[in-house]
């Protein structure tokens, strides 16, 4: 009898391990490519949303206009809009209080300003750990299913006392889909990864050019105001 040499059939012929491997790359495959759409379609949003508000930001309008047009969708606004948000309600807060320092307001609208950016960041970056472990110990135990069905072919061959490449091809071809599928599951999770990681790192610094630009706005008009 031939060896069905499907992929299904390695798999059902497949001992118990290896099967557990196989399903545990197909699952981390799933889940990582789960992640890469998700990502990505994220990180696009965050840069059309962030060209679009700072076309309004540097369109010379009223700084307490453009405050109150976020306000009115406060719940929905995210990224350098949500940071602008911030800054200025924490400005305007701080700037009614009597015996205000000017410095003690630009502080704690720029502090505001910094809280806000570490939370954006950190949903920016959510996934991009699970896919850089995904990506780095995937191959690995793809690895481990491979030693380990290649290792059971090998005592099963000796076993019996005329060895043939037929008797011994099965075990090896389910032991090396094992490698593939570690491949197949850590290749597009770290360059997805890389790719992400170099985009998050633009948009926190677009993110910090504009909060600087913004304090140094809020400075001259606080100094303004107080003269």
């Amino acid at each position: 009898m031939h060896a069905d040499m499907s992929f299904l059939g390695l798999f059902l012929q497949a001992s118990l391990l290896v099967k557990t491997v196989m399903l545990l790359l197909l699952g981390m495959s799933i889940y990582s490519w789960t992640l890469i759409f998700s990502r990505a379609r994220m990180l696009k949003a965050s840069k059309l949303a962030l060209k679009h508000f700072e076309d309004r930001f540097w369109s010379g309008h009223d700084l307490s206009r453009l405050y109150k047009e976020t306000s009115a969708r406060s719940e929905r606004v995210n990224g350098g809009e949500k940071i602008f948000y911030m800054g200025f309600k924490e400005f305007s807060r701080l700037h009614r209080m009597p015996g205000r320092n000017v410095d003690s307001v630009i502080e704690g609208a720029h502090r505001s300003m910094r809280v806000t950016l570490s939370r954006e960041m950190d949903e920016l970056e959510s996934g991009l750990p699970a896919l850089a472990t995904i990506g780095s110990i995937s191959p690995y135990i793809g690895l481990f299913g491979t030693v380990w069905g290649i290792m059971n072919s090998f005592i099963a061959l000796g076993e019996v006392q005329q060895a043939t490449l037929s008797m011994v091809a099965p075990g090896i071809a389910e032991a090396l889909i094992a490698t593939a599928m570690g491949l197949f599951a850590a290749i597009p999770a770290v360059m997805a990864y890389n790719k992400f990681s170099t985009q998050v790192g633009h948009l926190e610094a677009s993110y910090i050019n504009l909060m600087e630009e913004f304090t140094s706005i809020l400075q001259r008009q606080a100094m303004t105001e107080s003269e």
